[in-house]
Protein backbone atom coordinates (compact mmCIF):
# COMPACT_ATOMS: atom_id res chain seq x y z
CA UNK A 1 0.00 0.00 0.00
CA UNK A 2 1.49 3.36 -1.05
CA UNK A 3 1.12 6.71 0.70
CA UNK A 4 -1.93 7.75 -1.31
CA UNK A 5 -3.71 4.48 -0.60
CA UNK A 6 -2.91 4.76 3.11
CA UNK A 7 -4.29 8.30 3.14
CA UNK A 8 -7.57 7.20 1.52
CA UNK A 9 -7.86 4.19 3.85
CA UNK A 10 -7.44 6.50 6.84
CA UNK A 11 -10.17 8.81 5.54
CA UNK A 12 -12.44 5.83 4.97
CA UNK A 13 -11.96 4.82 8.61
CA UNK A 14 -12.77 8.35 9.78
CA UNK A 15 -15.89 8.47 7.63
CA UNK A 16 -17.14 5.14 8.93
CA UNK A 17 -16.48 6.27 12.48
CA UNK A 18 -18.60 9.38 11.85
CA UNK A 19 -21.43 7.23 10.50
CA UNK A 20 -21.26 4.50 13.16
CA UNK A 21 -20.98 6.86 16.14
CA UNK A 22 -23.04 9.71 14.66
CA UNK A 23 -20.25 12.18 15.46
CA UNK A 24 -18.06 14.69 13.64
CA UNK A 25 -14.66 13.31 12.65
CA UNK A 26 -11.81 14.73 10.61
CA UNK A 27 -8.64 13.67 8.84
CA UNK A 28 -5.36 15.53 8.61
CA UNK A 29 -4.69 18.59 6.47
CA UNK A 30 -4.26 17.64 2.83
CA UNK A 31 -2.07 19.20 0.17
CA UNK A 32 -3.49 19.88 -3.29
CA UNK A 33 -2.52 16.42 -4.61
CA UNK A 34 -4.11 14.61 -1.68
CA UNK A 35 -7.21 16.76 -1.86
CA UNK A 36 -7.73 15.93 -5.53
CA UNK A 37 -7.49 12.21 -4.76
CA UNK A 38 -9.84 12.49 -1.76
CA UNK A 39 -12.42 14.46 -3.75
CA UNK A 40 -12.34 11.93 -6.58
CA UNK A 41 -12.72 9.11 -4.05
CA UNK A 42 -15.62 10.92 -2.43
CA UNK A 43 -17.39 11.42 -5.75
CA UNK A 44 -17.25 7.66 -6.17
CA UNK A 45 -19.72 7.35 -3.29
CA UNK A 46 -17.22 5.67 -0.97
CA UNK A 47 -17.87 7.75 2.14
CA UNK A 48 -21.04 6.95 4.14
CA UNK A 49 -21.43 10.58 5.30
CA UNK A 50 -20.86 13.95 3.58
CA UNK A 51 -17.33 15.35 3.64
CA UNK A 52 -16.37 19.03 3.80
CA UNK A 53 -12.86 20.07 2.77
CA UNK A 54 -12.24 22.89 5.21
CA UNK A 55 -9.16 25.06 5.72
CA UNK A 56 -10.52 27.83 7.91
CA UNK A 57 -11.18 30.46 5.23
CA UNK A 58 -12.43 30.62 1.66
CA UNK A 59 -9.15 30.50 -0.26
CA UNK A 60 -7.28 28.06 1.98
CA UNK A 61 -4.65 26.00 0.16
CA UNK A 62 -4.45 23.23 2.74
CA UNK A 63 -7.79 21.76 3.79
CA UNK A 64 -8.89 19.19 6.34
CA UNK A 65 -11.56 16.63 5.35
CA UNK A 66 -14.33 16.88 7.93
CA UNK A 67 -17.03 14.20 7.99
CA UNK A 68 -20.37 15.67 9.00
CA UNK A 69 -23.43 13.73 10.18
CA UNK A 70 -26.72 15.32 9.15
CA UNK A 71 -26.97 17.51 12.27
CA UNK A 72 -23.59 19.19 11.72
CA UNK A 73 -22.51 22.22 9.67
CA UNK A 74 -19.46 24.25 8.68
CA UNK A 75 -19.70 26.11 12.00
CA UNK A 76 -19.03 22.81 13.77
CA UNK A 77 -16.02 22.20 11.53
CA UNK A 78 -14.60 25.57 12.57
CA UNK A 79 -14.45 24.37 16.18
CA UNK A 80 -11.84 21.78 15.19
CA UNK A 81 -9.29 24.47 14.29
CA UNK A 82 -7.35 27.14 16.12
CA UNK A 83 -5.09 30.03 15.13
CA UNK A 84 -1.57 30.37 16.49
CA UNK A 85 -0.82 34.08 16.22
CA UNK A 86 2.90 34.61 15.94
CA UNK A 87 4.54 37.98 16.52
CA UNK A 88 8.08 38.44 15.21
CA UNK A 89 10.63 41.18 15.98
CA UNK A 90 10.33 44.34 13.89
CA UNK A 91 14.09 44.61 13.58
CA UNK A 92 16.19 42.22 11.53
CA UNK A 93 15.45 40.09 8.50
CA UNK A 94 11.81 39.66 7.47
CA UNK A 95 10.80 36.05 8.08
CA UNK A 96 9.35 34.08 5.18
CA UNK A 97 6.87 31.24 4.87
CA UNK A 98 9.83 28.85 4.65
CA UNK A 99 11.26 30.18 7.94
CA UNK A 100 7.99 29.61 9.81
CA UNK A 101 7.38 26.19 8.28
CA UNK A 102 10.93 24.98 8.86
CA UNK A 103 10.90 25.99 12.51
CA UNK A 104 7.51 24.35 13.01
CA UNK A 105 8.72 21.06 11.58
CA UNK A 106 11.83 21.24 13.77
CA UNK A 107 9.49 20.76 16.76
CA UNK A 108 9.00 17.20 15.55
CA UNK A 109 5.43 17.67 14.35
CA UNK A 110 4.11 16.53 10.99
CA UNK A 111 3.04 18.99 8.30
CA UNK A 112 -0.36 17.28 8.26
CA UNK A 113 -1.42 18.84 11.59
CA UNK A 114 -0.99 22.42 10.34
CA UNK A 115 -2.90 24.28 7.67
CA UNK A 116 -2.01 27.50 5.90
CA UNK A 117 0.65 29.84 7.24
CA UNK A 118 -0.41 33.45 6.57
CA UNK A 119 2.71 35.60 6.79
CA UNK A 120 2.66 39.30 7.68
CA UNK A 121 5.46 41.78 7.06
CA UNK A 122 6.47 44.88 9.04
CA UNK A 123 3.89 47.00 7.20
CA UNK A 124 0.97 44.86 8.35
CA UNK A 125 -1.61 46.18 10.78
CA UNK A 126 -0.60 43.59 13.39
CA UNK A 127 3.11 43.96 12.72
CA UNK A 128 5.44 41.24 11.40
CA UNK A 129 4.60 37.61 12.12
CA UNK A 130 2.10 35.03 10.94
CA UNK A 131 -1.25 33.45 11.66
CA UNK A 132 -0.94 29.66 11.52
CA UNK A 133 -4.02 27.45 11.27
CA UNK A 134 -3.64 24.26 13.31
CA UNK A 135 -5.71 21.34 14.52
CA UNK A 136 -7.23 22.13 17.90
CA UNK A 137 -5.50 19.26 19.69
CA UNK A 138 -2.06 20.53 18.61
CA UNK A 139 -2.54 24.19 19.50
CA UNK A 140 -1.28 24.08 23.08
CA UNK A 141 1.83 22.05 22.22
CA UNK A 142 2.79 24.44 19.42
CA UNK A 143 2.09 27.52 21.51
CA UNK A 144 4.31 26.22 24.33
CA UNK A 145 7.26 25.14 22.21
CA UNK A 146 7.28 27.45 19.20
CA UNK A 147 9.83 30.03 20.32
CA UNK A 148 12.10 30.70 17.34
CA UNK A 149 12.11 30.96 13.55
CA UNK A 150 15.66 31.17 12.30
CA UNK A 151 17.43 33.25 14.91
CA UNK A 152 14.40 35.42 15.66
CA UNK A 153 12.55 34.99 18.93
CA UNK A 154 8.77 34.62 18.62
CA UNK A 155 5.79 35.39 20.82
CA UNK A 156 2.70 33.23 20.34
CA UNK A 157 -0.90 32.99 21.48
CA UNK A 158 -3.82 30.70 20.75
CA UNK A 159 -6.92 32.28 19.23
CA UNK A 160 -10.27 30.95 18.01
CA UNK A 161 -10.54 30.56 14.26
CA UNK A 162 -12.91 33.54 14.10
CA UNK A 163 -9.97 35.84 14.90
CA UNK A 164 -7.92 34.75 11.90
CA UNK A 165 -6.41 37.88 10.35
CA UNK A 166 -6.52 38.08 6.57
CA UNK A 167 -4.38 40.85 5.11
CA UNK A 168 -5.52 42.48 1.89
CA UNK A 169 -3.30 40.94 -0.75
CA UNK A 170 -0.74 43.05 -2.60
CA UNK A 171 -1.51 42.54 -6.27
CA UNK A 172 -0.85 44.00 -9.68
CA UNK A 173 -2.81 43.67 -12.91
CA UNK A 174 -1.11 42.22 -15.96
CA UNK A 175 -2.67 42.24 -19.43
CA UNK A 176 -1.86 39.80 -22.21
CA UNK A 177 -3.39 37.73 -24.98
CA UNK A 178 -3.56 33.94 -25.23
CA UNK A 179 -4.36 31.52 -28.01
CA UNK A 180 -6.90 29.76 -25.79
CA UNK A 181 -7.96 29.48 -22.16
CA UNK A 182 -6.27 26.11 -21.77
CA UNK A 183 -4.36 25.84 -18.52
CA UNK A 184 -0.97 25.44 -20.22
CA UNK A 185 -1.59 28.51 -22.36
CA UNK A 186 -2.62 30.64 -19.37
CA UNK A 187 0.29 29.44 -17.21
CA UNK A 188 2.79 30.12 -19.99
CA UNK A 189 1.43 33.63 -20.50
CA UNK A 190 1.07 34.63 -16.85
CA UNK A 191 4.35 33.22 -15.55
CA UNK A 192 6.34 33.94 -18.70
CA UNK A 193 7.53 30.44 -19.46
CA UNK A 194 7.28 28.44 -22.67
CA UNK A 195 4.10 26.50 -23.27
CA UNK A 196 6.11 23.26 -23.27
CA UNK A 197 7.54 24.06 -19.83
CA UNK A 198 4.08 25.03 -18.58
CA UNK A 199 2.64 21.71 -19.75
CA UNK A 200 5.51 19.79 -18.15
CA UNK A 201 5.00 21.58 -14.82
CA UNK A 202 1.28 20.80 -14.91
CA UNK A 203 1.89 17.10 -15.54
CA UNK A 204 4.39 17.04 -12.67
CA UNK A 205 1.74 18.33 -10.24
CA UNK A 206 3.32 21.76 -9.72
CA UNK A 207 0.16 23.68 -10.68
CA UNK A 208 -3.12 23.88 -8.80
CA UNK A 209 -6.40 25.51 -9.76
CA UNK A 210 -8.74 26.67 -6.99
CA UNK A 211 -6.64 24.78 -4.41
CA UNK A 212 -6.85 21.49 -6.31
CA UNK A 213 -4.02 19.79 -8.13
CA UNK A 214 -4.45 20.17 -11.90
CA UNK A 215 -2.70 17.57 -14.05
CA UNK A 216 -4.26 18.19 -17.48
CA UNK A 217 -2.66 20.89 -19.66
CA UNK A 218 -5.88 21.17 -21.69
CA UNK A 219 -8.03 22.00 -18.65
CA UNK A 220 -10.29 24.96 -19.46
CA UNK A 221 -9.75 28.01 -17.23
CA UNK A 222 -12.55 30.43 -16.37
CA UNK A 223 -12.72 33.95 -15.02
CA UNK A 224 -11.97 34.20 -11.28
CA UNK A 225 -10.13 30.87 -11.20
CA UNK A 226 -7.12 30.97 -8.88
CA UNK A 227 -3.93 29.38 -10.19
CA UNK A 228 -0.84 28.56 -8.12
CA UNK A 229 2.42 27.58 -9.80
CA UNK A 230 4.64 26.16 -7.07
CA UNK A 231 7.87 28.15 -6.82
CA UNK A 232 6.63 30.78 -9.32
CA UNK A 233 3.65 32.51 -7.71
CA UNK A 234 -0.11 32.72 -7.84
CA UNK A 235 -2.77 34.64 -9.72
CA UNK A 236 -6.45 35.06 -10.41
CA UNK A 237 -7.74 35.23 -13.97
CA UNK A 238 -9.52 38.52 -13.43
CA UNK A 239 -11.00 38.99 -16.91
CA UNK A 240 -11.09 37.07 -20.17
CA UNK A 241 -12.94 38.33 -23.23
CA UNK A 242 -12.65 39.98 -26.57
CA UNK A 243 -10.30 38.95 -29.33
CA UNK A 244 -7.55 40.55 -31.34
CA UNK A 245 -7.33 40.65 -35.13
CA UNK A 246 -5.45 37.37 -34.94
CA UNK A 247 -8.22 35.76 -32.86
CA UNK A 248 -6.22 35.73 -29.64
CA UNK A 249 -8.17 36.15 -26.41
CA UNK A 250 -7.54 39.23 -24.28
CA UNK A 251 -6.90 38.39 -20.61
CA UNK A 252 -6.16 40.30 -17.43
CA UNK A 253 -4.38 38.58 -14.53
CA UNK A 254 -4.41 39.69 -10.92
CA UNK A 255 -0.88 38.73 -9.89
CA UNK A 256 -0.07 38.30 -6.20
CA UNK A 257 3.28 39.75 -5.19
Amino acid sequence: MNDDERMLAHLQDRAEQAADRYMITAGDFLDTHQRRLAEEYSRGGNFPVPVLFYGGYEDAERCMPVFLPDYASEEDAAQLLRVIRVRAPKAGRTLTHRDYLGSLLSLGIDRSVTGDILVRDEKAELGPGADIIVKEEMAEFIQLHYEKAGRAGLKTEILPLGELHLEEADTELRHDTVASLRLDSVVASAFRVSRAKAAEAIRRGLVSVNSREALKPDMEIREKDKIVFRGKGRLILDEAGGTTRRDRIRVCYKMFR
